[in-house]
């Protein structure tokens, strides 16, 4: 795909009167005292991405491009002494340029994990400068304060499901910011949510279809909700990435 045309449509952004998150605007930060307590190395997320840390249970599922060696899409799980971070992240284009703009926002984001998302993403917007740019959606977790913080640039789906049937709306979507990371950073917004034990977030690349269906499967792992939706909404045009988090609760 030419990078000038994609980077035209990511400018416009995937937002629909749907999909707007109904949420307040943050009043406050929610801090993360403390460094990171794993490397933020793209690999090594790969390498624990089924794994269980108390505040938080994940599974990932990925497809590169066929005609492409790299895929351009790329996630972070960074477990935080009071939370994690999560994020998906979409290089604009395809192949090696946009693999290497994606590793680049990683690096970032693990470099600075304990800041709010809203710096996280100007940190990258300077770190990408010169690159091809990304599009991501990003979400801070924290067990003491039972809540989520997300904002997203460009169009990475995110949506949160609730464990609770009873709890109205039962999913809320994130309303991300037209824009590219690393090209044109526009005013950034922040929402925090309120989560609780077994509500599940769903961070999607444009490589995978709208439409995807999750609540009937909430109670299955997140590594199997993640395959079935990689297995039956994967483009096959595109890279794409899928993950999916279940909050645990409060950390001990």
């Amino acid at each position: 795909m030419n990078p000038n045309s994609e980077r035209d449509s990511r400018l416009e952004g995937r937002c629909s009167p749907k999909a707007r998150c109904k949420t307040r605007e943050v009043k406050r930060r929610i801090n993360f005292s403390g460094p990171p307590s794993l490397g933020g190395r793209l690999e090594k997320m790969k390498a624990i991405s089924t794994e269980k840390h108390p505040c938080i249970e994940w599974g990932v599922g990925s497809r590169g491009l066929t005609s492409e060696v790299e895929s351009g899409d790329a996630h972070i799980v960074q477990l935080l002494p009071k939370g994690a971070l999560v994020a998906v992240v979409d290089g604009l284009g395809h192949g090696s340029e946009a693999a290497s703009a994606a590793r680049k926002a990683v690096d970032c984001l693990s470099n600075g994990a304990s800041g709010s998302v809203i710096s996280l993403l100007t940190e990258c917007h300077r770190s990408l400068q010169g690159t091809r740019g990304v599009v991501m959606s990003l979400a801070l977790f924290n067990s003491d304060d039972q809540a989520m913080m997300w904002t997203g640039v460009g169009n990475v789906t995110s949506v949160l499901y609730r464990a609770d049937s009873r709890i109205a709306p039962s999913s809320e979507n994130l309303l991300p910011r037209a824009g590219i990371v690393g090209y044109v950073l526009p005013p950034l917004r922040a929402a925090v949510l309120p989560v609780s034990p077994g509500d599940t977030l769903v961070m999607a690349s444009d490589g995978i279809r709208d439409g995807f269906v999750v609540k009937p499967f909430l109670k299955d792992p997140p590594q199997q909700i993640a395959d079935r939706i990689l297995s039956q909404h994967a483009k096959e045009t595109d890279d794409a990435l899928v993950l999916v988090v279940r909050y645990r609760g409060r950390l001990p």
